[in-house]
């Protein structure tokens, strides 16, 4: 397997509940997403991350919609610490090993923005390889106002 990180930190699972869905490879999955993530927050007593959160799940949905898979893919957020602290791991399977590409797109471009943003609103992102596919995952801390 092939781990790719961004910002180069250590991340470790703590104990804590993880909610999972399996969603069609359409744009349409996006706004189930975004229902379980604010769903999960609220849960966690953490509703301020929310908004940056469903960014984030909709970004990396829609980059494996885009993908050409037929199967389903997987998002999952779930409670992680990391060297920055606690955090909410965004994390989005597809059956696609093509890597994402972070590019400097112009302010108003129609595309290629997407991974810019989940750049900028988490801790630490990046990708996990494996032979079927790959994970992308943002971290978002959990103690930001």
């Amino acid at each position: 397997m092939l781990t790719l990180h961004h910002q180069h930190l250590a991340l470790a699972h703590v104990p804590s509940s993880l909610a999972t869905l399996r969603l069609p490879y359409t744009p349409a999955s996006a706004l189930a997403a975004r229902r379980m993530v604010r769903a999960k927050l609220t849960e966690w007593n953490l509703p301020h991350l929310a908004d940056d959160a469903e960014l984030i799940v909709t970004e990396l949905v829609s980059n494996a919609a885009k993908t050409g898979c037929l199967t389903a893919m997987r998002v999952s957020i779930t409670r992680v610490t990391n060297r920055a602290g606690q955090a909410v791991r965004i994390s989005v399977r597809d059956g696609s090993r093509a890597l994402p590409v972070l590019i400097g797109a112009a302010h108003d471009a129609e595309c290629g923005r997407g991974l810019a943003l989940v750049d900028r609103l988490s801790v630490a992102w990046g990708v996990d390889l494996d032979s079927l596919g790959k994970t992308m995952r943002a971290d978002i801390a959990a103690d930001r106002a």
